[in-house]
């Protein structure tokens, strides 16, 4: 066990023995995994769980499952414990375009998701306010989402999303296209959610290895098993999980400049070659 103190919870999302296949051909092999709450004594901590694996590999057919975007050909996702499959709603999704109405305004925008769980306008409209100042997009309320910057727009499709669906996020590829300085700030922003509440769950789904190794607490690596042959098997499945929190590499300042986190990424990247 690592440095840090902790226990796990209740179970918030379970992946059970999901399968899909497009036109007979597997996709997704008995995909099963499950998101615990994490108790830190003291502190407030959410969970951060990083979807790694290869172009193709999957990875969006189970964003898609996770979010109650996709049926899966059999098994089920299930989240807060309920004994049904996932509704489409109910987590939130943040793709990589940050869609937003272009004719709105990022208040208008806001109140539109706010509204979804907040009948009444006064309550929303506080809300929505409040989610604002957290992420430091107070003074940009009454801009139009093309007068924001890109790391502007990201913080309002998260915002938007928090208001919709509560307690889960999923991400897609959040670190596509950044610099270093966009890349640690966006990490900085996902353990910021994260940590707003106990409960959240941030799913981020990527391929970039040492941006998951950053902000996660699990890692899941997804791939094509093999049998006791080497030969590959149909349909991807995770075939790896990572405990940084067992590891002592997460929840600590300063940790990714360490030699000890560097080997951890370039063990994980290893493993990811040989998938």
């Amino acid at each position: 066990m690592g440095g840090t103190s902790y226990s796990l919870g209740q179970t918030l999302l379970k992946i059970e023995n999901v399968c899909l296949e497009y036109d007979g051909r597997p996709v997704l092999s008995n995909v099963s995994a499950e998101v615990r709450d994490i108790i830190v004594p003291g502190r407030v901590q959410g969970q951060v769980v990083g979807v790694l694996g290869p172009s193709g590999c999957g990875k969006t057919s189970l964003f898609r499952i996770i979010a109650g975007l996709t049926a899966p050909t059999s098994g089920r996702v299930s989240v807060n414990g309920f004994d049904r499959p996932v509704r489409a709603g109910e987590v939130g999704v943040v793709s990589q375009s940050y869609p937003l109405f272009d004719h709105r305004t990022v208040l208008g925008n806001l109140m539109l998701a706010a509204k979804q769980k907040e009948k009444d306008s006064q309550a929303a409209h506080d809300k929505v306010m409040g989610l604002l100042r957290e992420f430091e997009l107070e003074d940009k309320f009454s801009l139009y989402p093309a007068q924001l910057s890109g790391g502007q727009r990201q913080r309002c499709a998260i915002i938007q999303q928090i208001l919709c669906s509560e307690h889960f996020l999923l991400m897609d590829e959040p670190f596509s296209g950044l610099d270093l300085l966009m890349l640690e700030k966006t990490c900085e922003l996902i353990a910021k959610v994260a940590d707003m509440d106990d409960l959240n769950t941030i799913v981020v789904v990527t391929h970039d290895v040492t941006a998951a190794c950053s902000v996660a607490d699990h890692l899941w690596l997804m791939g094509r098993g093999s049998d006791g042959s080497g030969n590959k098997l149909p349909g991807s499945s995770i075939v790896k999980e990572y405990n940084l929190i067992e590891r002592d590499l997460c929840w600590q300042p300063g940790i990714i400049t360490t030699e000890r986190f560097t080997t951890f990424v370039r063990e994980v990247k290893d493993e990811f070659r040989r998938l």
